[in-house]
């Protein structure tokens, strides 16, 4: 008996071996394209990364050239001779975008990825950036076809929106009897000539950020609120 079973075990044990060599083979080709889905996702995520800090770096640019065009129509008088203009500043528009969209790029280079697409287009309002970036590597090489020139992809938005709202003049520019205050004003030693015209240019201006209340004042441009304090910054999804 033993001897007419070992032939047939070892004809079952040899038919079994193919068997075993696709199964393997099946895992391991499983393993491979998971591990190619993970190096795709890493690769989309990193893309995702750089597009998201690029666009917070054009948004958080443009706030600081927000904030540095409000102080020079403070100092150059401006936002009396133009206060339509400057007003426009302090809602968040006007200021130039240049600078804030070479921002972008240089975050994008710095997380492995460049700008494409529309590169970084700024809206007028509420002001934004919309930046696509694209990987400089490719996923890399896999069992999956082409993956090894496929660059991932991705876009980001940021909202760059104001903090702070300007002060209405509660100043009454009648006379406390309801007349045009002419006479009074003539009586106080030549009110409105050249020295109340040197005061009026440096005259404060009033306005409310989220509650605080701040008092920009020309001949103190120090005491100037931060830009964090002026304007906002977010991702908008």
């Amino acid at each position: 008996m033993p001897a007419t079973h070992t032939p047939r075990r070892r004809r079952d044990e040899g038919q079994a071996f193919p068997l075993y060599i696709v199964a393997v083979g099946g895992l391991l080709f499983l393993a491979l394209a998971f591990f190619a889905v993970g190096q795709a996702a890493a690769t989309r995520n990193g893309a995702q990364t750089a597009a998201d800090a690029a666009a917070l770096a054009a948004g958080q640019k443009y706030r600081e050239l927000l904030r540095t065009s409000v102080l020079d129509g403070l100092r150059d008088g401006s936002y009396l001779t133009d206060p339509a203009a400057w007003e426009e500043l302090l809602n968040g528009r006007g200021a130039p975008s240049g600078a804030a969209c070479e921002s972008a790029g240089w975050f994008a280079g710095r997380n492995g990825a460049e700008l494409s697409g529309p590169r970084c287009t700024p809206d007028s309002w509420p002001t934004s950036f919309a930046v696509q970036v694209t990987t400089r590597n490719p996923v890399g090489d896999s069992v999956i076809p082409a993956t090894s020139s496929k660059h991932a992809s991705a876009e980001a938005k940021s909202v760059v929106g104001p903090r702070c709202t300007l002060d209405p003049d509660r100043e009454d520019t009648g006379g406390a009897d309801g007349g045009d205050g002419t006479d009074d004003e003539a009586d106080k030693g030549g009110k409105g000539g050249k020295g109340d015209k040197d005061e009026d240019a440096a005259a404060p201006v009033e306005i409310t950020c989220d509650g605080t209340r701040w008092t920009l004042d020309p001949r103190h441009l120090e005491e100037l609120p931060d830009a964090a304090d002026l304007f906002s910054v977010r991702l908008a999804h």
